[in-house]
């Protein structure tokens, strides 16, 4: 996949990373922030559908842009260490997305399910910020060395 000749997993990795983190951060503030919650619910799901549906984006043009690299490169121990990076963060990155979403959906609810939503959301949280800096480590040092 190509934009104006450029690939396009290079150009979305940045969104990715942008709005993965942002919304990741939007989590966190929406559990640390109870009073406040009426007022982050809508920009933290806004930004968890975004963040999400970037690093999809990258993960899916990362494939693309992995299958037409020469085969060299494809056997290259940097590059696969950050494809299986990628693998990670986009199965992290789509439970934090649930979890995300029902989190706002049931903002209203309170006991054990609000605590159970709080925990799971702020723990991935924590993960996709944790796998965004990992796997785009990874990209750029297969890339720069």
């Amino acid at each position: 996949m190509e934009i104006n000749g450029l690939p396009l997993h290079p150009l979305v990795v940045h969104a990715a990373v942008v709005f993965g983190s942002l919304a990741a951060v939007a989590a966190l503030g929406y559990v640390a922030l109870p009073r406040r919650r009426v007022l982050l619910r809508w920009p933290m799901l806004a930004l968890a559908l975004i963040g999400v549906g970037s690093i999809v984006a990258a993960y899916y043009s990362g494939n693309s842009f992995f299958s037409s690299r020469p085969p060299e490169i494809r056997a290259n121990p940097q590059v696969l260490s950050h494809q299986h990076l990628a693998r990670q963060l986009f199965w992290i990155t789509l439970g934090f997305g649930v979890v995300a979403i029902a989190t706002g959906w049931l903002s209203r609810r309170t006991g054990v399910l609000r605590v159970m939503l709080d925990v799971l959301l702020a723990l991935g949280a924590v993960a996709v910020l944790v796998w965004v800096v990992r796997t785009g480590d990874a990209g750029a040092r297969a890339v720069w060395g």
